[in-house]
């Protein structure tokens, strides 16, 4: 693709569409959807003149929520197509993590899944929305939401005050002819295509915009790192909300031609048999997906002849869990990650060839077109090889900012264009980085991000909590659990299981804490700020910890 960089989302779909027509490119092991590039396209392009039919214009918001389902990449594609800009949203939010995305979002048009994982969308929604049920399908007003005035339901089932995703195909024959080329032809690279929100550098939950260029250079440079091509058949169990998923995956493999083989829900013995069943060649996950495919009890059962490479990211890597995957998994060509979602994601990556220590022990090399600094977080000055500090990125992929909050989007990119990412790493003599630590306050469960200060501040809604801090404790399994550090109100006492009841279904299930340690004050520094590390290094004892935190991280 000699002009690649000047290309949009929609556009790099119709090249990949006339050059592989007839080649797979997306397969559902677990239902009859299985399509190749010509037919990926026609329907892709049916759904996008199914949302312009619905008046949804150039720039205009579009929120989803929703797993892994077909639905999901359609509607990735053809919101690009018509430049509506898609904001992903987490399975696991709960009500009040809908109305802020919402309010702060401005999103004009909702898809939901019905339900995921034992949690009802709609009832969620209705919390939200009491006038639901009422309101006319395809032209809501909501006083609570000014913007938002349609609701599209994924699935056969048809719902009060909603039209259905499937409504969109009778919709698109109303189209007019060749809008819809018009529009892809007005649309420019540079336009942001895509907001996610992550507490990412600066803590508090942010709508990271990404646009087409960067979402498409990164996923560029990471498969390529892989060798990948169009013979590869790619196994996605990484949620499409998360960036992992929706570009480093979906726009990844369409760049290549490849295929993508999404799972819907991440179950272990699944996404084993997804592979053995699919042939795939390639697999992405986080360390806690890889783990627990390896611990599997049935494990050895499984064919994974036909893997060859993948990526693993999203959390520290530890060492031992790489050589598995390459050694165990026969994933020959396996390479590590690093990034975050301000980068599109990649910010580096190991390479196919590279020696086996590197490939194990670091989480390689900036890709192309990324540049790599480590900084004294203090002075800005660059440390010397080998000393960690604050890692800096700058490139092609780097976001277009923060929505609607300029000031955080200034204080995460500096001047000369570097991302603070946040994250401690160190530099070796031959370009490669390790990732050591994090200098913001952020714990990272089995992938996800979670900022202390948001699960502290509901924490101290509880009566019985005089006062509390919030740290990630080292986990095998997940790579960090949740603690929460509480001082008693009064004479008041609370259990773990208290705590855990009092968190249900009011914090996204990864947020509430798994691990509880009880103190009579919180330790401070001398400018009453918490000591963190202290009460990390009390519950690594306390609760037998030391084991996972001596794993070893690339």
């Amino acid at each position: 693709m000699t002009d690649f960089n000047r290309m949009t989302i929609g556009e790099v779909l119709n090249r990949q569409a006339e050059r592989y027509a007839d080649r797979a490119a997306v397969s559902y092991a677990d239902r009859d959807v299985h399509l190749t590039y010509r037919d990926f396209v026609r329907r892709v392009d049916r759904v996008a003149n199914g949302l312009m039919t619905l008046g949804i214009r150039k720039g205009e918001h579009i929120a989803v929520w929703a797993p892994n389902v077909p639905e999901w990449l359609l509607l990735q594609y053809a919101a690009a197509k018509i430049g509506s800009i898609l904001v992903t949203v987490s399975t696991s939010s709960t009500a009040s993590e809908i109305d802020r995305l919402l309010r702060h979002s401005e999103a004009t048009t909702l898809f939901m899944a019905p339900s995921h994982r034992g949690i009802d969308f709609v009832a969620t929604l209705r919390e939200l929305l009491p006038d639901l049920d009422d309101a006319p399908v395809g032209h809501a007003t909501f006083e609570r939401y000014p913007r938002l005035k349609r609701l599209l339901v994924i699935g056969k089932q048809r719902l009060p005050g909603m039209l259905r995703f499937d409504d969109l195909f009778d919709l698109a024959a109303q189209a007019q002819e060749g809008e819809l080329r018009r529009r892809e032809a007005a649309l420019d690279n540079f336009d942001v295509i895509n907001v996610q929100f992550t507490s990412g550098t600066t803590g508090i939950p942010k709508g990271v915009m990404l646009t087409h260029r960067g979402m498409l250079q990164n996923a560029f440079a990471l498969t390529l790192c892989q060798k990948m091509t169009h013979t590869d058949r790619l196994c996605i169990p990484v949620p499409f909300f998360h960036c992992f998923g929706c570009s480093a995956a979906s726009i990844g493999a369409v760049v290549r031609g490849a295929c993508m083989v999404p799972v819907e829900a991440f179950e272990p013995a699944t996404v084993l048999a997804t592979v053995m069943n699919e042939r795939c060649t390639a697999l992405y996950g986080t360390p806690t997906m890889f783990g627990a495919m390896l611990s599997h009890p049935q494990f050895a059962d499984f064919d994974l002849t036909s893997l060859r490479t993948g990526i693993m990211a999203g959390a520290p890597c530890p060492v031992q869990l790489v050589s598995d995957v390459i050694e165990r998994m026969g994933a020959r060509d396996f390479t590590v990650a690093y990034g975050l979602t301000e980068s599109s994601p990649g910010v580096t990556q190991t390479r196919t060839d590279d020696p086996a220590d590197k490939r194990r022990n670091t989480v390689g090399r900036p890709l192309p077109g990324m540049q790599v600094r480590i900084v004294d977080p203090e002075t800005g000055d660059d440390m010397p090889t080998g000393k960690p500090g604050l890692l800096l990125s700058r490139g092609h992929s780097t976001m277009k900012g923060y929505l609607k909050d300029p000031g955080a989007t200034a204080q995460a990119i500096d001047e000369a264009g570097w991302l603070h990412t946040g994250d401690l790493g160190s530099l070796d003599a031959d370009g490669y980085v390790k990732i050591v630590g994090r200098l913001k306050d952020v714990i990272i469960r089995g992938g996800e991000n979670i900022y202390p200060a948001e699960v502290e501040a509901f924490l101290r809604t509880n009566p019985k909590i005089g006062d509390v801090a919030v740290v990630g404790v080292p986990s095998m399994m997940y790579g960090e659990e949740v603690c929460a550090v509480v001082v008693p109100a009064g004479s008041a006492m609370i259990t773990e299981l208290e705590l855990v009841a009092f968190c249900e279904n009011k914090i996204a299930r990864e947020k509430i804490p798994s691990l509880l340690m009880l103190l009579k004050e919180l330790p401070l520094t001398g400018s009453g700020k918490v000591r963190k590390n202290d009460l990390r290094a009390m519950a690594i004892e306390r609760f037998n910890r030391q084991a996972d935190a001596d794993i070893a991280t690339a």
